[in-house]
């Protein structure tokens, strides 16, 4: 290794083009049915953000939030399937929410979630529905 100081300049120093552009990310909702082909007019905003946090919140947050790192990944898994749907990209959106509803005794056995832009006047664009699958089938490793 020549100079390490090289390889370590741009973590110290990072560069003004990081972010080819800057763009609302999806929001994240789910909707919850009894049955494949029922209405999904009950949309939920999957871990929505706090309105306010006190202080000592925020300070532990810098330093321990792996609940939010995950939530991160979540908008990282929503803009690609935004771009390219997968079947992964949706298979982990699914496990994400699954995991989060596992514990709720009232919760319906088919599971649906939409990704939506929201613009700063208010306008809801719908970019990606999934079908619903069965609650029972999704993997929650």
């Amino acid at each position: 290794m020549a100079n390490p100081f090289s390889l370590l300049l741009p973590a110290l120093i990072p560069s003004w083009n990081f972010f080819d552009v800057i763009a609302a990310s999806p929001r994240v909702e789910y909707a919850l049915a009894d049955s494949r082909d029922a209405a999904l007019d009950a949309w939920t905003e999957f871990r929505p953000r706090p309105q306010s946090l006190s202080p000592a919140v925020m300070l532990g947050r810098l330093l321990w939030n792996p609940r939010w790192n995950e939530s991160l990944y979540l908008v990282s898994c929503a803009e690609r399937l935004v771009e390219e749907p997968t079947a992964h990209g949706e298979d982990e959106v699914f496990r994400r929410i699954a995991a989060d509803l596992a514990g709720r005794a009232d919760v319906a056995s088919w599971l649906s979630f939409r990704l939506l832009f929201v613009d700063p006047t208010g306008g809801r664009e719908v970019l990606y529905q999934a079908a619903p699958r069965l609650l029972a089938d999704i993997d929650v490793r």
